[in-house]
């Protein structure tokens, strides 16, 4: 009996899915794989496997007749320093090999070696030019009254020391609701913001939907939020005007991280030569109204 695939993990904001019975894993997955891992992932997955080629190839020098000249027979660790100097082609000239296994066993290795600069190099290159968005979403979202009538409200900032263009701001809401057949169903609401383009996105804003008779959000409760399961996800696409590519974030929140009755404090100042200053560190605070 076939022995079913271990299931997938994908995180979306801050709900995790688990795919099962999803397809068979392609050796071309390993790329996306490497390239999403963190940085200090990727250097021991780098270092693993340096030190698995290097073991294997040590291995296949010790054994059998001694293969390389001035070789300590038996000595592993002599035998793991050659495959090294081999895999990077800095061979020091005291070991070489003499036999016919001991030549076609470097020639493997130098082989080895030289995809294996091809491949780290290509990596080492798209990891760091892959382009970010580093954009900053506050933790939480507020529903507070603005210019007289009940407000969404969530505020973004760009953390480029630079600014962003053409952006575009996007909130869904999304809830189980029933349906006429008395199912429980996952319904998406996008969330009409009172703008959701600028051309210019230099620091931190503050996105609101205006929670109107038409809004799904109209005389909503967090109790009926929680009850619902109601959630939101919200997502923020630019263009770095650096290296012109475009970028995006997203970010989720769910029913308790929604505040009643709050609002963000201001961020901005003017100072004295007429330049506007803003706050990064109380980008997350609210008050109570």
């Amino acid at each position: 009996m076939k022995k079913p695939a271990a299931p997938i993990s994908v995180r979306a904001g801050n709900v995790e899915f688990l795919k099962i019975n999803s397809g068979n894993w392609e050796w071309r997955d390993a790329y996306h794989w490497i390239v999403a891992l963190s940085w200090p992932r990727f250097a021991l997955v780098a270092v693993g496997l340096f030190f698995a080629l290097n073991l294997l190839f040590a291995t296949a020098y010790c054994c059998g007749d001694p293969c390389i000249a001035e070789l300590p027979q038996g000595s592993f660790s002599e035998a793991f320093f050659f495959s090294v100097e081999t895999l990077a082609t800095v061979g020091y000239g005291h070991m070489y090999p003499v036999t016919r296994y001991g030549h076609l066993v470097v020639t493997l290795e130098l082989m080895t070696g030289m995809l294996w600069t091809a491949v780290m190099t290509g990596l080492i290159f798209v990891r760091f030019s892959r382009p970010t968005a580093r954009v900053l979403f506050s933790d939480c979202l507020v529903i507070t009254p603005f210019e007289g009538q009940p407000t969404l409200m969530l505020r973004v900032a760009n953390l480029r020391h630079h600014s962003m263009s053409d952006a575009e701001f996007r909130i869904i809401f999304h809830r189980d609701e029933l349906s006429l057949e008395d199912e429980w169903v996952r319904r998406y609401y996008p969330l009409k913001l009172t703008f959701d383009r600028l051309i210019m996105f230099p620091a931190a804003l503050i996105l609101r939907h205006v929670i109107e008779p038409s809004s799904p959000l109209h005389g909503i409760t967090q109790e009926e939020l929680v009850a619902t399961d109601g959630r939101f996800m919200a997502s923020v696409s630019c263009v770095d005007t650096i290296i012109q590519a475009p970028v995006q974030s997203q970010q989720g929140y769910h029913a308790d991280e929604i505040k009643f009755g709050e609002r963000f404090v201001e961020v901005y100042t003017e100072s004295a030569n007429g330049k506007l200053v803003v706050d990064y560190g109380r980008l997350h605070e609210t008050e109570k109204i």
